[in-house]
């Protein structure tokens, strides 16, 4: 008698009356059962609506009295299709507490064997190296730097200083797929996946609901609204909201909700600048566009379709690797070579770089932990590993590339356009070239060229040569070798740095 398929309006169908439950029902507070429902008789067009709690004897009679007179009805008819509506609708509140209870995430306890697999993996000599080879084999094709730096950031939610990313990358270049596929590499119970949510929406988990772990905003332009307690969140590793709330007595109260981290975000955008603030706080991992990236997806694609993929060897490459996530536990983190290290003095916003540079170092360590000896702090007891310069060296020549981009003048969309640029002049023996002649060769819209175009000028990178004959502006490329340049610089401090480790230990 009760039909709920439509969660906006159950309907209530009887012999003699016709009631609809607008807006549905609340499954908390079991206290109460308010409702507000519409009433009309069979085959009557006139209704009577009205707001109550069904378990409020005085309303519920108050009720019974107007629809038994406005309706011309009998009122122990109208009692009783009441009492039997109240016991459907919390029977069907009960199902569906039921129902959210058994879809609830369980934590996988691991079997003897997949703990000693896992924890054997941890300890393989060449760790990093087997964790990349092993994310290829789960269905993550190419991106071999930014799929390692992504799982590791991911990872470091476990420890007490987390890192973030963001993903990006014109629209379709994979950046959603990158982070999709690399998340289902972690235990589910461990992550939270956001596609939109209200502004407060954060403010209403439960205090410790959101404690290390990964959140992931498929498309940051869809948790806008979000962002901001998202930041607080990153940086205080808290945040709080003051709410008036009503007691049971209808007194009025101030209450504080409070949310405590460390969590992990990850996010996607291809808007690099709308979203700065964010980007201060995160990885910028740009997605690999290149043509060559393009055919290994299409070779994938391809051999799915044909059936040559192995697909219960990706699943077993991903159950490990979660089991891998699973196995370890938190750790303090000393690195006794952090006063001796130094970022480029060319990376803008040093202070916050620095940081992330030190802290990703932590995460190396962090997934090393079962190959490294336990010590502990003679004062305070604190049970703590600590950094080899091995681990500053696996850290170094993954961020050898993130550390280029934070030193770069040009935002990362335009710094790729530029070096496709480069090539494709070198190719084709050209020293000048238009807006138009660029956009038709490399098939980008004239609009987007003459963005970039704008940059590269405001940056000394490219100057106006000449006019053609038919009036057009000319360009040239001021310097070609300005970023590999700048990358040696990077990568020479930070070697410089590690072979002074390396000679302060000999000595």
């Amino acid at each position: 008698m009760l039909n709920t398929s439509n969660p906006n309006n159950y309907e209530y169908v009887t012999n003699h009356l016709l009631i609809d439950i607008l807006g549905g029902i609340r499954l908390n507070h079991l206290d109460r059962l308010r409702v507000t429902i519409s009433i009309q008789k069979v085959k009557a067009n006139e209704k009577l609506r009205h707001n109550l709690d069904l378990y409020n004897d005085n309303q519920v009679e108050k009720l019974v009295r107007n629809t038994a007179e406005r309706l011309e009805i009998g009122t122990s008819i109208v009692r009783r299709i009441l009492q039997e509506l109240t016991n459907e609708l919390e029977s069907y509140r009960i199902l569906q507490l039921e129902k959210e209870k058994s879809n609830e995430i369980t934590i996988k306890e691991l079997t003897t064997g997949e703990k000693k697999e896992a924890i054997n993996f941890l300890k393989n000599g060449k760790l990093l190296s087997l964790t990349n080879k092993c994310i290829g084999k789960s269905g993550v094709i190419g991106e071999e730097t930014n799929r390692l730096l992504m799982y590791l950031i991911f990872t470091s939610r476990k420890a007490n200083n987390p890192l973030h990313c963001i993903s990006l990358g014109s629209s379709g270049a994979g950046k959603t797929h990158l982070q999709s596929k690399v998340s289902e590499l972690i235990p589910q119970e461990d992550k939270v996946e956001i596609t939109v949510l209200s502004e407060n929406a954060f403010y209403y988990f439960n205090r410790t609901e959101l404690q290390n772990k990964l959140i992931l905003i498929e498309d940051l332009d869809g948790a806008e609204s979000v962002l901001y307690p998202l930041r607080e969140l990153q940086t205080k590793r808290r945040i709080t909201k003051t709410v008036v709330h009503k007691d049971t007595r209808g007194n009025t109260k101030t209450i504080h909700l409070t949310v405590e981290g460390p969590v992990s975000v990850s996010g996607c955008t291809t808007k690099e600048q709308v979203y700065e603030d964010n980007s201060n706080r995160s990885f910028l991992l740009y997605i690999d566009e290149s043509a060559e990236q393009d055919e290994r997806i299409m070779e994938y694609q391809r051999k799915i379709s044909a059936g040559k993929v192995n697909i219960e060897e990706e699943l077993k490459a991903k159950e490990l690797l979660q089991n891998v996530q699973r196995v370890l536990s938190s750790v303090a983190i000393r690195n006794p070579y952090a006063e001796a290290l130094k970022i480029p003095n060319e990376v803008f916003k040093p202070r916050r770089t620095n940081a992330h540079y030190l802290q990703f170092i932590e995460a190396v360590t962090f997934y090393h932990q079962y190959q490294r000896e336990k010590q502990y702090d003679k004062q305070t007891g604190e049970e703590y590993i600590e950094t080899t310069i091995e681990d500053i060296q696996e850290a170094n020549k993954l961020l050898s590339e993130i550390l280029l981009r934070k030193s770069d003048t040009i935002s990362g969309a335009c710094r790729n356009y530029f070096e496709v640029l480069k090539a494709h002049l070198q190719k084709e023996h050209q020293t000048t070239f238009s807006n138009k002649q660029i956009s038709f060769m490399l098939r980008i819209p004239l609009s987007t060229v003459k963005r970039y175009h704008l940059q590269l000028i405001n940056t000394q990178r490219i100057q106006l040569r000449e006019k053609d004959k038919t009036g057009r502006h000319l360009y040239e490329i001021t310097d070609y070798k300005e970023y590999q340049e700048l990358k040696k610089t990077i990568v020479t401090v930070l070697d410089e740095a590690v072979a002074k480790l390396n000679g302060s230990i000999e000595a």
